[in-house]
């Protein structure tokens, strides 16, 4: 039954995830932040500060955390695949859990959103078929510390034994994470990267097992799905989508691959995981000005068909939280741009206290300037 005068509070209520117990529905989401040490692109000190100073949330998920070095498709992205990748990010996790935190690893691979630059001995970039992403840009390295944005390389259709190795190399990511201390794993499957690539018939023009239906064509997610599952347990296990009904071209690429009938798609593919039992389903609102709203008919069947917890993001309110979560469409709800200028994002949330408004020129790579150093309310209103 909905709540009759739902009010702000109705965040701040104790609510579950998984096994967890959750402080509040307010979820910090994947963050693309570029500030991983070179060399290596190695999780370190200052990461686990910025995390540890937003641990107010809920939840939290990393940003995108690339699961081999072909996954990887913009300059300082971190990776999971290497020891040394595993020791830093233990940094984060234990200064999360110091500070009261919830926080999953979102296991990340870009298929054909990369550049030459950025891959193994300058090879091509891995995808489902042979076609290059457009409308969209990837970010390189043009000399040390210094970066610039680029076309994608074209990629190379990968073949089926690769796609295998593909889901073993994401259980194996999964492992990592555990072995670095994390709560859970989320998979992202949205924004037009690897996983999204299979999905979509847009970028999927495979004739074997993986390609040509739709049950084909979601093979690899359910694949994925079931070998992280395996390795991690479904009920800390998410997947991130983003559905997309309407856009232009060059939405369309980028920000969830636009299907001719996205509901039958994305119906699909949350049967699936409601199959496998997963803990959470976690779903971007296309986010540029004047984006459309997603279709009620999208939030009334994913919550008919999953039984986990919904979360939403994308230029979330206060306000809209609120309403999906009277709706009884949405559970957790997640605020990026906020949390990254506001490190005690819930705290301002629940006593209405002003906002930082977020600096653009310090958003991906540098130093601790507009990542770490965004005062919280308290010390602002000293200084």
């Amino acid at each position: 039954m909905l709540k009759e005068n739902i009010g702000t509070q109705a965040l701040f209520e104790r609510t579950t995830l998984g096994p967890y117990e959750l402080k509040n529905h307010i979820v910090m989401p994947p963050l693309t932040r570029s500030r991983s040490s070179q060399p290596g692109n190695i999780p370190n000190k200052l990461m686990a500060e910025y995390y540890a100073q937003r641990a107010g949330a809920g939840f939290m998920v990393t940003e995108g955390t690339q699961v081999e070095p072909r996954g990887q498709g913009y300059a300082w992205t971190p990776g999971i695949h290497s020891p040394e990748q595993v020791e830093g990010w233990k940094l984060v996790t234990d200064a999360v859990h110091k500070n009261g935190g919830i926080i999953f690893a979102q296991l990340w691979h870009v298929g054909r959103v990369s550049h030459t630059s950025l891959q193994p001995d300058n090879g091509k970039p891995v995808a489902p078929s042979a076609m290059a992403a457009d409308a969209v840009k990837v970010f390189v390295e043009t000399v040390p510390g210094e970066g610039d944005l680029a076309n994608p390389s074209e990629p190379r259709a990968l073949q089926t034994s690769e796609v295998k190795d593909l889901v073993n190399m994401y259980a194996a990511a999964a492992q990592n994470a555990l072995n670095a201390g994390f709560d859970g794993v989320e998979l992202h499957c949205a924004n037009g990267y690897l996983i999204n690539q299979f999905i979509s018939e847009h970028t999927n023009q495979r004739t074997d097992e993986y390609g040509g239906s739709l049950e084909n064509r979601l093979r690899f997610l359910k694949e994925v799905v079931a070998a992280v599952s395996q390795v991690v347990g479904a009920s800390r296990v998410g997947v991130r989508f983003a559905p997309l009904f309407e856009s232009t071209t060059e939405q369309r690429v980028y920000l969830g691959l636009v299907e001719p009938d996205p509901l039958k798609t994305y119906t699909a593919a949350i049967r699936l995981l409601e199959e496998a039992g997963l803990a959470y389903l976690s779903i971007a609102e296309a986010d540029w000005e004047n984006a459309p709203d997603l279709p009620v008919a999208f939030y009334q069947t994913a919550r008919q068909l999953f039984s986990g917890k919904i979360i939403y993001a994308g230029k979330y309110t206060v306000e809209k939280a609120l309403r999906i979560l009277h709706e009884g469409y949405g559970d957790l709800f997640a605020f990026g741009r906020p949390f990254i200028a506001n490190p005690d994002l819930p705290e301002r949330i629940k006593n209405n206290w002003p906002m930082n408004q977020v600096d653009p020129t310090t958003m991906y790579g540098g130093t601790e300037m507009g990542y770490s150093d965004y005062p919280n309310y308290h010390q602002d209103k000293s200084a």
